[in-house]
């Protein structure tokens, strides 16, 4: 990854925190995916978008496809059993992306057609690991439904913070 791209990656690292929020409230706020403001328990959901942000440079660079397939898979076992339906699942996980790319814009970081080419390495490792952790997901949720673990189940959250 070019060093423009470890500089993004270290910015991302830095902000997680506030990255993870403001996913939150995106999610809070998105008609595409009511149930998890029923169902899910908004600080768990923080805090586990904030750790894959605090250490997105060991998802991309280090991490392997079995360590995000146990990680995914259990999310999406967890989200099928909370009686999440699974667009909503893989909407949230997608939102991930698309939470860093508002990021990006938000505070100018890439302003140069250079730094936009010099980050495409990052930009692909990013694309393959949320394409991952949404077909995992899905694995975790439809297995979980096959057994028939899921879907009817009641969350253990009841919607109050």
């Amino acid at each position: 990854m070019p060093i423009l791209g470890y500089r993004l990656v270290r910015l991302i690292e830095a902000h997680a925190e506030g990255l993870a929020k403001a996913l939150g409230e995106q999610i809070a706020n998105s008609d595409r995916c009511p149930a998890y403001r029923t169902n899910v328990d908004p600080r768990e959901l923080e805090q586990l978008v904030g750790e894959v942000y605090q250490h997105l440079g060991q998802w991309l660079l280090s991490r392997t496809e079995n360590d995000i397939e146990q990680r995914y898979r259990a999310i999406g076992a967890r989200r099928a059993q909370e009686g999440v339906p699974l667009s909503q699942v893989m909407w949230c996980i997608a939102l991930v992306k698309e939470n860093l790319w508002e990021y990006f814009s938000a505070n100018d970081l890439l302003q140069q057609p250079a730094e936009v080419f010099s980050e495409m390495k990052m930009f692909q490792l990013l694309d393959q690991f949320i394409d991952r952790a949404i077909y995992y997901a899905a694995v975790g949720y439809e297995n979980t439904v096959a057994l028939g673990g899921g879907v009817h189940k009641q969350s253990s959250y009841d919607g109050t913070d």
